[in-house]
């Protein structure tokens, strides 16, 4: 039986060669080098909201670990759902999401101060670009108020959709039918089944899995018509033994996607740091989004990335094409009749003369104590970009003969001095730790004045 490492979590139910845009004529172009995707994390699921008006296209990727025989996925929707809005999705799509919204890492080159085009272009701090901008047979199991609304097969995966009338009932129908799924579930289950919602069930059809010829489990891709517009994340929490992470990729024709319900805050960014992270960056952003989220009391969402999705500033992969935005669920590009799109002709719109895609990419760090409540969503018209971004700034390291240079290089001391408390601050990293490996030395920040006089003298 093959053994899987998939990008959803059994129970999850909702479960950066660079192109540079200057914002001004003096502003240097950063290089992106190293990208704080997904794979920092051990349990990251990631979900994929394609959201206009009252429709929705959720997909789900997901980290289950295990054989193939015993996946289950249960998934609380808020309608029934027919064949025909269920496919499964390219895997491609989730990781060319992660890697175009990660937080990324730049790093910029100082010129040589000696020279006086240079020198004035120096005088300005690199700054980011603000670029604003189914027919299906129905069953009941009547003892245990359970109904089978739809049943079908999509790709590798046998669906149903179930309607219940208590949790114990539900939680027992799906052991008996087969479905491995943690103890506790009822308690978790008892909210969606008390607002009315249906239950999207999927397991893995083993014929057809080993029929496909695909090594993993591919993402899950539902199309529905709700003004509710949240995630049911709370059954992901059965058998958590820590924190979990949860990265929300909304994609939006109008701009930023925001929680109502807890706070929404952006990851610390624009920072200047110490040139040795560049082979530390990973360690780097796991501390640095650590402390943020101990800081913030452990409940709150974090926003990593906004932008329209026709630009970025640096890149960390090129943005989307049509085709790829059409994999990931947007479907308000065009109405043109055609086999993948996710609602029925009946709900079609008129077609739009233009249209625009808009990504937020939200980071959840979550735990039943801490985020009780599933996440309520909501899109703005906000196109305010932003991005997490730190930065690596080089210092020249030519000869210098000119008063400039040598006021230049007096200067580093303080620079690396701030770059190295900086980065304490944002990690929590021992202090003395940072200097050594930055190779500060105690008078490398404490010049005297007479030595910086002198050496004023010897440049007349």
């Amino acid at each position: 039986m093959k053994r899987l490492r998939i990008v959803i979590s059994s129970l999850l139910i909702t479960v950066l060669a660079v192109l540079c845009f200057a914002p001004t004529a003096w502003a240097f172009c950063g290089f992106y080098v190293a990208k704080a995707d997904s794979k920092l994390y051990n349990q990251a699921s990631q979900v994929i909201m394609a959201r206009d008006g009252d429709r929705t296209v959720l997909t789900m990727a997901n980290d289950f670990k295990g054989e193939v025989k015993d996946f289950a996925m249960v998934v609380p929707v808020p309608t029934v759902i027919k064949k025909e809005q269920v496919r499964v999705a390219p895997p491609k799509i989730v990781e060319r999401l992660d890697a175009f919204s990660a937080p990324r890492l730049v790093e910029y080159f100082d010129s040589d101060p000696c020279t006086e085009y240079d020198r004035v272009l120096n005088e300005a701090v690199p700054a980011p670009a603000a670029r604003a901008r189914a027919g299906a047979a129905r069953g009941s199991s009547s003892d245990l108020g359970v109904t089978v609304e739809a049943r079908f097969n999509v790709g590798e995966y046998d669906i149903v959709i179930l309607s219940a009338k208590e949790s114990g009932g539900l939680e027992t129908w799906l052991n008996r039918n087969g479905y491995k799924i943690p103890r506790g579930a009822k308690q978790l289950l008892q909210p969606y089944v008390r607002s009315g919602m249906k239950f999207f069930v999927a397991k893995v059809n083993l014929d057809k899995f080993e029929e496909s010829g695909y090594q993993f489990l591919r993402p899950l891709q539902i199309s529905y018509q709700s003004r509710k517009f949240m995630l049911p994340i709370r059954l992901g929490m059965i058998n958590a033994n820590a924190a979990q992470d949860l990265i929300v990729y909304v994609l939006s024709p109008k701009g930023q996607a925001e929680i109502t319900n807890y706070r929404t805050v952006k990851v610390p960014s624009d920072a200047n740091i110490p040139v040795f992270v560049k082979n530390e960056f990973s360690d780097f952003y796991k501390s640095m989004f650590q402390t943020s989220y101990l800081k913030e009391d452990r409940k709150v969402a974090f926003l990593e990335y906004a932008w329209d999705m026709s630009s970025c500033d640096p890149c960390s992969a090129e943005p989307l094409n049509p085709e790829e935005l059409k994999q990931a669920g947007v479907f308000w590009l065009d109405n043109n009749s055609n086999d993948d799109e996710p609602f029925p002709s009946s709900s079609r719109r008129p077609p739009l003369v233009s249209s625009s895609v808009f990504i937020t990419r939200l980071h959840i760090r979550y735990t039943r104590d801490k985020f009780p409540e599933d996440p309520i969503f909501q899109a703005t018209s906000n196109q305010e970009s932003f991005q997490g971004r730190y930065i690596l700034q080089h210092p020249f390291t030519g000869e210098l003969k000119c008063q400039a240079g040598r006021e230049y290089k007096r200067s580093l001391p303080k620079r690396f001095e701030q770059e190295a408390q900086t980065l304490a601050k944002l990690t929590n990293w021992n202090i003395q730790d940072i200097r050594r490996k930055m190779k500060l030395t105690l008078g490398d920040l404490n010049s005297s004045w007479w030595e910086n006089f002198f050496s004023w003298l010897v440049g007349m």
